[in-house]
């Protein structure tokens, strides 16, 4: 019972730090006009020009909603996983321009961060963390479904 209440209270941790980095991100890029947010995106050289005005405007909000989620804990192993998912993206393109030596801005929090060793060692561990919290809350589910079948089948309604 220990054991359990401690993943818990990891796991609740986890989600907590997750969802307010998500929360925190969005907000400076929304308190920012979206051109200095599409910019940052376009430094990295990914995006066609037509893609950047949607993106920049539309990820903010995106991260804003799984951030809450996650704060919440409403829908928990969507927003856990699709909050992995685009931590690895982001991860994955930071990697690519620090290896291709681009001198850009991160982009991470909104304007006025330059993309280095720093911000890599960071996003990795957030990465870390997001795969853990979406490890854990399929586990914990998976757990509490079979608890729930256990329970079922001990306790057969319709006798006594």
């Amino acid at each position: 019972a220990a054991t359990v209440t401690m993943r818990r209270a990891w796991l609740i941790a986890g989600r907590l730090l997750l969802g307010g980095v998500f929360v925190y991100a969005a907000l400076t890029k929304l308190t920012q006009h979206w051109t200095l947010f599409a910019f940052s995106i376009n430094s990295y050289g990914l995006l066609p020009e037509w893609a950047l005005k949607p993106v920049a405007v539309g990820l903010p909000w995106l991260e804003l909603l799984l951030g809450l989620l996650l704060v919440v804990g409403v829908g928990l192993r969507y927003a856990a996983a699709a909050a992995s998912a685009l931590l690895l993206v982001f991860f994955g393109v930071m990697v690519r321009a620090y290896l291709q030596g681009l001198e850009i801005d991160c982009g991470c929090f909104g304007l006025g961060e330059p993309l280095s060793a720093k911000t890599l060692v960071r996003d990795g561990a957030l990465l870390g963390v997001s795969l853990a919290v979406t490890i854990a809350v399929f586990f914990s589910e998976a757990r509490r479904k079979r608890q729930l079948e256990t329970n079922s089948l001990a306790n057969p309604q319709g006798t006594g």
